[in-house]
C-alpha cells in the first residue's frame, strides 16, 4: 500500500501493518471525540512515526496514486477531522 504523509512525501507499506496502526487510529479517534489536544497531538505523532518507521519512502521524484492520505504532523484536530471516514484515518 501506498501512504501519503502531506507535506513530506510518499512511503510503501506492507498490509500486515494495518492491525497496528489502526489501534493509534482508534487512539487518535477517541481523543478528537472527546477534544483531547495534547492526546490527539501526541497519537498524531505516534501514528505518523509508526508509518515512517515501518514504510519505505519511495524516491522524491516518484508519484503513485496513494492509497492512503495522512495529515501532516502539524494539522489541527479541525483539518484532521476533516479527512476522517467511519473507519478513522486509516480503513479497517
Amino acid at each position: 500500500m501506498i501512504v501519503r504523509i502531506m507535506g513530506e512525501g510518499q512511503v510503501t507499506l506492507a498490509d500486515g501493518h494495518l492491525t497496528e496502526l489502526n489501534k493509534l487510529d482508534d487512539e487518535l479517534l477517541r481523543e478528537m471525540e472527546n477534544g483531547d489536544g495534547p492526546g490527539f497531538r501526541r497519537t498524531l505523532h505516534a501514528l505518523l512515526s509508526k508509518v515512517r518507521e515501518l514504510g519505505e519512502p519511495l524516491p522524491d521524484d516518484s508519484l503513485e496514486p496513494s492509497e492512503l492520505i495522512l495529515p501532516s504532523p502539524d494539522a489541527t484536530l479541525e483539518e484532521v477531522r476533516e479527512l476522517l471516514s467511519d473507519d478513522g484515518l486509516i480503513p479497517g
